[in-house]
């Protein structure tokens, strides 16, 4: 019986099981980890400065060095981006009720509640308990660390198409502005519970 009954729940599971397209699910984690980034940087104190420089002395004998902000600093951004990968164990795939477009998300809002998005979407169940997205988020964290630093340290106001579609190639479409802002809604809503 028990045996039986293990059977019938793993052809369930099988069924169940939709395709993801490997690429698109490396671009939808590669703008959600942008995304943490971006999130991270914004809690930075912009007043807090760090110095930086060579041992060099100038001409009078003095160090020679400079103040940057936090947020634009190798080493405070080569931190961010060692820890960023963790975020992405609280978000799973989905596919939109609506459309059938497939998304990732975080189960949790800012505010610690169950993300709203959760009754728009059906959840893919999938072996690995969407650890997989972690291990994507590290390897393109790992192959493109100096990209995406030398990006977040420019004024670059499109980090996420800068990043994802045009430096790493890794989307092969830019999220267009009207896009962006019904995502910044969703976030709104999201914030709202």
């Amino acid at each position: 019986m028990k045996r039986t009954i293990f059977c019938l729940l793993s052809l369930f599971t099988i069924l169940n099981a939709q395709e993801v397209d490997p690429n698109e699910l490396k671009c939808l984690v590669c703008r959600s980890t942008v995304e943490e980034i971006e999130t991270v940087l914004a809690d930075v104190n912009p007043a807090h400065q760090t110095e930086f420089g060579s041992y060099r002395l100038d001409s009078d004998g003095n160090m020679i060095r400079k103040k940057i902000p936090l947020a634009k600093s190798e080493v405070y951004l080569s931190e961010v981006l060692e820890g960023i990968c963790k975020k992405l164990d609280d978000y799973v795939r989905a596919r939109y009720k609506s459309n059938g477009q497939l998304t990732i998300f975080n189960l949790l809002s800012s505010s610690g509640s169950m993300n709203s998005e959760m009754s728009k979407v059906d959840i893919i169940q999938d072996g690995d308990l969407n650890r997989s997205l972690k291990y994507i988020c590290d390897q393109i964290v790992g192959e493109h660390d100096d990209e995406i630093i030398k990006i977040l340290q420019s004024d670059e106001t499109d980090n996420i198409n800068a990043i994802c579609t045009t430096a790493t190639k890794i989307c092969d479409d830019e999220i267009s502005p009207d896009d962006k802002q019904d995502e910044d809604s969703d976030e709104i809503d999201r914030t709202e519970l």
